[in-house]
């Protein structure tokens, strides 16, 4: 789908069809064509509300404001639409609030996100005909802003929407067929965009390194680990290295703490963070953001066997602390420990660890919400103001003293999980600052997307699955920081 900006006006842009937002239940203005059509079939034009009058070709969508998340979700709703038409071209007047550039930036992301289809295991699929759309610069408000730095927020938007789509396809592939060492094979193909490079580890040197923790997990499946390490070096001298941690568990069954069966349905979503430093180093890299990358994955899976590790199991982790082990399906945060002692070798400016950790997190928050937990309130909300941006949605959950003793063991340093039922997100968390060394307690951020990464419905422009959670919101953070000079 091509998806072009020119600064003609709305009516003069050849195309088969036309979009039009009606903002605010604002029947009035100029495009639109339609209004007493439209109050007769008592279209009221509200937010997610849309409406196809095909004898004309006009799509509606309803619009509460100009907010950059109500762009992405009308575009996402006119893509909808035109799925089920023969529509090869498309035109739409923009429209603008804050600036023209996030105005743009949001739009397009819209329809990208909006368009994407998991149709892999599909055996018969309806063609998407759409092949064109066209955005005029013609706006509700009058403004300098130039067609060219139009261009540069449609190019960006553009980046980031595909690599959350790239993500998004990882998440939904089926577990049989994404495999710990696939996942290592799609890292490697990363190398393919400049200043890209990937090593990737096996269980030997899992052993090598000490990392007991990730290895118990991987014990009892027939696919062997791997230990991702992808790294982006800028051209340019860089301004920061930021290191991202995600959990890759291609699948969970829950090990010998056996998830009840409707639980383990969706359980391939357990590389969620995996796929989501991924994807974010693939953006930052195709955006040519001045910062040298590291994405670090734990890509394993957690079966069932007779060499299963167990609960009573006692772990040595990479730093040398030990883990009582009490439920293995507590097995994310047990790979996340030693991940994290790893990337910390790095020496990064800022850590950032991403993973599908826990349900308490989901009870919380909700299905659609990131839980954000560490330190460093500054670094809060930096990721709050960056997220608000790329309109996914964030909340604080507060660390506090008396969560952090029930991580304690009688027979090891640590337990794998508290001696309390509620307040399981954080203690999660708490549980891996353990692994977090003093000098970098300030520069990391936990973010439990166990909510928003998988959900079976659709919300908004997120189809029913995988939604890529984590990935805009951390490359917004990433272009923001490179605008504000890498502080």
């Amino acid at each position: 789908m091509n998806i072009k900006i020119t600064n003609e006006t709305l009516e003069n842009i050849n195309a088969q069809a036309v979009i039009v937002f009606i903002v605010n239940k604002n029947f009035n203005h100029s495009w639109i064509k339609h209004k007493y059509a439209l109050e007769a079939v008592n279209f009221k034009a509200e937010s997610e509300e849309s409406i196809l009058l095909a004898e004309d070709g006009y799509i509606y969508v309803g619009c509460a404001n100009l907010a950059s998340d109500e762009l992405r979700i009308a575009a996402a709703k006119a893509v909808k639409l035109l799925r089920q038409t023969s529509y090869k071209s498309v035109k739409i007047g923009s429209y603008m609030e804050t600036t023209a550039n996030e105005s743009m930036r949001a739009l397009i992301e819209g329809f990208i996100l909006g368009s994407y289809e998991f149709t892999k295991y599909k055996s018969k699929t309806e063609p998407f005909n759409l092949e064109e759309i066209t955005v005029s610069t013609q706006s509700y408000n009058q403004n300098t802003t130039t067609v060219e730095e139009l261009q540069n927020a449609k190019n960006s938007a553009q980046i980031i929407s595909e690599a959350t789509n790239w993500a998004k396809e990882i998440v939904n592939t089926a577990p049989y067929d994404y495999t710990p060492v696939q996942m290592a094979e799609d890292a490697q193909k990363l190398t393919s965009i400049e200043g890209v490079s990937c090593k990737i580890f096996d269980e030997n040197f899992l052993k090598d390194q000490g990392m007991g923790a990730f290895l118990a997990v991987n014990r009892a499946s027939v696919h062997p680990p791997r230990l991702i390490h992808l790294t982006y070096t800028p051209k340019e001298k860089s301004k920061k290295r930021v290191v991202f941690v995600g959990k890759g568990l291609t699948y969970d069954s829950g090990g010998l703490s056996l998830k009840p069966s409707d639980y383990m349905v969706s359980m391939k979503a357990d590389k969620s963070g995996g796929a989501a430093a991924m994807a974010i180093l693939k953006g930052a890299a195709k955006l040519r953001l001045p910062f040298e990358i590291h994405a670090i994955i734990g890509a394993t899976e957690n079966m069932i066997g007779g060499n299963a590790y167990k609960p009573d199991d006692i772990l040595r982790a990479k730093n040398g602390k030990t883990i009582e082990v009490r439920n293995t399906d507590a097995e994310g945060r047990l790979v996340l420990a030693d991940c994290l002692c790893y990337a910390q070798e790095l020496n990064p400016d800022l850590l950032i660890d991403m993973a599908t950790l826990t349900g308490a997190c989901v009870v919380a928050l909700g299905e659609y919400t990131t839980g954000v937990m560490g330190y460093n309130d500054k670094l809060k909300h930096e990721l709050y103001r960056a997220a608000a941006q790329s309109g996914e949605l964030v909340n604080n959950l507060s660390f506090n003293r008396y969560l952090k003793k029930l991580l304690k063991s009688a027979i090891a340093d640590i337990s794998n999980i508290s001696s309390s039922r509620y307040g399981g997100a954080i203690t999660a968390a708490l549980f891996l600052d353990n692994f977090i060394e003093e000098p970098y307690k300030d520069k990391w951020l936990h973010l439990d997307i166990a909510g928003p990464a998988y959900i079976e419905k659709d919300w908004g422009y997120n189809q029913s699955g995988a939604s890529g959670a984590g990935v805009r919101m951390n490359l917004y953070w990433l272009m923001l920081q490179s605008q504000e000079g890498g502080k």
